[in-house]
């Protein structure tokens, strides 16, 4: 968290505040400043939000970039910014696979920052993802059938937005929809942002814009409680209308050959 320490007093100095003055106006004690300025302490992510408002830069800016007199921001809307990532890990310190469940997606939108928050995560682990980092989200509604309600998405965090193909299916987390799941239509715009289809052709495809995406996770792998049924038996009559169906193909074909 160096960065951080180094960045708030950057800018403190910048605008002329002496560490009092700061807290006050971040309504915290001057010595939680100073312990913040000297990597003795770490802002909690509310506290690092009103930080990163205070000095009109994103939090990724904050705890990614060195801020310093060469320092330059990027274009808003770069998809190629690193953003807050927080994880859990096991005993072997080996990453864990957190859990978000419907009833905590709400919750979600707003500590997915928050290294606490994601801590009350339920979590497991899998021997088949040893690489990477992963999170499972549980998805409702009937948008992405024939994937049931209730599935379960196990998914690879996706640092770089443009790193995304069209027609990959992903978990998105933004502020206006909160956690979905769907396909990629297509490739990152700068000027719509992604592009979001349904499996479901009864939903409408939509854009999503950059700037209201909080995460993006790549679908890799899913759990269900519904399993497959078996297709039906024949009836006489699907067997007639299969017949009839392929009397007028072969009669098509004869036409074809005739003209």
């Amino acid at each position: 968290m160096g960065k951080i320490s180094e960045n708030i007093k950057y800018l403190r100095k910048k605008q002329g505040l002496t560490q009092q003055q700061f807290a006050d106006a971040m309504e915290i004690k001057r010595s939680l400043v100073g312990a913040y300025e000297e990597d003795r302490a770490e802002p909690k992510y509310d506290l690092l939000k009103k930080f990163a408002d205070f000095f009109e830069l994103s939090i990724d800016e904050l705890i990614n970039e060195k801020i310093d007199a060469q320092w330059k921001p990027k274009p808003k809307g770069d998809a190629s910014n690193v953003r807050v990532l927080s994880i859990t890990v096991d005993n072997d310190d080996r990453e864990n696979i957190e859990l978000v469940q419907v009833k905590a997606s709400a919750g979600y939108l707003n500590g997915y920052g928050d290294p606490e928050f994601v801590s009350t995560l339920p979590k497991f682990s899998l021997p088949i993802f040893k690489q990477g980092t992963y999170r499972a989200f549980e998805i409702k509604g009937d948008s992405m059938l024939p994937l049931p309600s209730g599935s379960i998405i196990i998914s690879e965090y996706v640092e770089n937005w443009n790193d995304l193909k069209a027609g990959e299916t992903v978990v998105v987390v933004s502020k206006n929809e909160g956690v979905v799941y769907k396909r990629i239509g297509t490739k990152l715009r700068a000027d719509k942002g992604i592009k979001l289809v349904s499996d479901n052709p009864i939903y409408e495809p939509y854009y999503v814009h950059v700037e209201d995406i909080m995460e993006i996770w790549r679908a890799k792998a899913y759990i269900s409680t519904e399993l497959p049924q078996p297709a039906p038996e024949p009836t006489m009559e699907s067997l007639t209308n299969m017949m009839a169906q392929m009397q007028r193909s072969i009669s098509q074909l004869k036409n074809n050959d005739v003209n």
